[in-house]
């Protein structure tokens, strides 16, 4: 059983917030302690989130269609 989600969320990790993917693209993950995630993202720069109330996707920058 997984505490907390954030071991899934490491440094280099590509993300979007699915609320606001649109708004800050695609994201990499530069920290992660505890449930707070530090993210720099191509539209809005470095947030701090709280991965226990914002929605998080990991997706892979490299996957063709």
């Amino acid at each position: 059983m997984i505490d907390s989600y954030s071991s899934l969320y490491t440094p280099g990790i590509f993300v979007i917030n699915t609320d606001k993917k649109n708004e800050w693209g695609i994201g990499q993950i530069q920290s992660s302690i505890n449930d707070l995630i530090t993210i720099n993202f191509e539209n809005v720069g470095k947030k701090t989130i709280n991965i226990s109330k914002v929605n998080l996707e990991i997706i892979n920058i490299n996957a063709t269609s």
